[in-house]
């Protein structure tokens, strides 16, 4: 085969970037090559306006039009700039030093600004410039897609769990026949700890470094020892919106990321859990998947429509939990003051969240698909009279029968049992007349405690 120097979606080696590429569009802006240069300019220039603010002799504070033309840098800028400072990477070897170059190349022109050009990157170790960009890509990925695509997929199970809040369903525990649910409870059982998943991953707090080479402002202090450094940077940080962390090594320990990774994986896992559970659900034929023209289940068998959706959500969320529990991992373990294992695992934050889009995509898309089979569902629950046995043995226990268990025990255990055989052993129980009835009018479809209820409250 021959393949195109230039890449595209068919020869990419990451299906990220291929056949999930459209998927993965909203994550480009924050998480891709560009958009870490992009983010590396506007820490750049916060530092530079910073700077110059902070009553420094040799650099007076900035014009309105030089501050406009600095901040125009960050809102405009393309992949053309990205471009540049790739072309000028190849020079220096040095990502970091090639934005600096690139941003005093951008100034050169203006008078006042190529002036201080000299105090682009002041002090800065690039791991200052660095970890304040990731700490505003993960904290913007997480206000523009991870929470709200974590919140659609947690209003979608809530709608089903209101929507199903009174169909009775059989539970299985174990694989076998067990107290009854209704299917709406079942949804909102996982709607309740996507929830609590999401306050998880809401409440990680970003924090960022900009204090120098080892965290002890070296060289900010050789300069200007006057200056208080430590509130200066608390300054720049919290203008970017970010909470400084006071106590570092040359990079930021990256323990909040940590937090934040394992609190995705977490709302993952939940909903791995739950594609599996549709999925058996589908096996059992309670659901019924709407079929889309044009579309095949099989390449041998026409009559197939396949759970698709669920699998695919499954498999993407093993690869993002993988991905994200390895950056959790390693990100806070770094030799002595600094190494360098962390700037190569780092580029891959696009790679896990780019597969939780995917995942999350395919599951709504799934959701959206389900049309429930009452009559399957109906079948199932009212053939298993067994599950009867429970409220009964209670009873008994209640009025004081002799043993209660031992005797639905041998009544049910291991067989089905029908209808009539219930109610004949029910009608033989030395029960007072309420309570004997009571039971005599219960139906496994009936029998289902307060599921209904819990299910239309969440």
């Amino acid at each position: 085969m021959q393949v195109n120097p230039q890449s595209t979606s068919l020869n990419a080696l990451s299906p990220l970037d291929g056949r999930y590429a459209a998927k993965c569009q909203p994550l480009r802006p924050f998480l891709s090559e560009a958009g870490f240069m992009a983010h590396r300019v506007e820490v750049e220039i916060a530092w530079l306006i910073g700077l110059s603010e902070a009553g420094l002799p040799e650099l007076t504070p900035f014009s309105d039009a030089s501050r406009t033309a600095l901040q125009n840098l960050v809102r405009n800028f393309s992949e053309d700039d990205a471009a540049r400072i790739k072309e000028i990477e190849r020079t220096t070897n040095h990502d970091v030093k090639a934005v600096e170059y690139w941003l005093k190349e951008r100034v050169a022109d203006n008078a006042e600004l190529a002036k201080a050009a000299e105090f682009i990157h002041f002090a800065c170790t690039s791991e200052d410039i660095n970890n304040t960009s990731h700490a505003l890509m993960l904290s913007r990925t997480r206000s523009a897609f991870i929470t709200p695509k974590i919140g659609e997929l947690n209003d979608t199970l809530k709608n089903l769990a209101r929507q199903f809040a009174h169909q009775p369903m059989l539970s299985r525990t174990h694989g076998q026949p067990a107290s009854p649910t209704t299917l709406g409870k079942e949804f909102a059982n996982v709607a309740a700890r996507l929830e609590r998943a999401l306050a998880a991953i809401e409440s990680v707090q970003p924090l960022a470094k900009m204090n120098g080479a080892t965290g002890n402002y070296n060289a900010h202090m050789s300069a200007y020892p006057e200056i208080d450094w430590p509130a200066f940077s608390q300054r720049v940080l919290s203008g970017l919106g970010l909470t400084q962390n006071p106590y570092s090594i040359q990079i930021e320990p990256h323990d909040w990321m940590a937090a934040l990774f394992d609190a995705v994986a977490r709302a993952n896992t939940i909903l791995l859990d739950l594609n599996r559970d549709i999925w058996g659900y589908i096996s059992l034929g309670y659901f019924k998947q709407r079929l889309k023209e044009g579309e095949v289940g099989s390449s041998t068998m026409p009559h197939k429509v396949n759970p698709i959706d669920f699998e695919n959500s499954e498999g993407n969320l093993g690869l993002a939990n993988a991905m994200l529990r390895h950056l959790s991992e390693k990100l806070p373990v770094s030799r002595w003051q600094r190494d360098l294992t962390d700037s190569t695992v780092l580029r891959n934050l696009g790679v896990a969240l780019g597969y939780c889009a995917v995942a999350y995509d395919a599951c709504l898309r799934g959701l959206a698909k389900l049309e429930l089979n009452a009559a399957a569902i109906d079948a199932d629950i009212d053939s298993c009279w067994e599950v009867l046995a429970e409220p009964v043995q209670t009873v008994m226990r209640r009025y004081g029968l002799p043993q209660p268990y031992e005797q639905l025990k041998a009544l049910t255990r291991g067989k089905g049992i029908t209808q009539q055989a219930l109610s004949e052993f029910i009608a033989g129980l030395d029960l007072p007349q309420e309570p004997k009835a009571r039971l005599m009018a219960l139906t496994p479809r009936s029998y289902i405690g307060l599921a209904a209820n819990l299910a239309s409250d969440i």
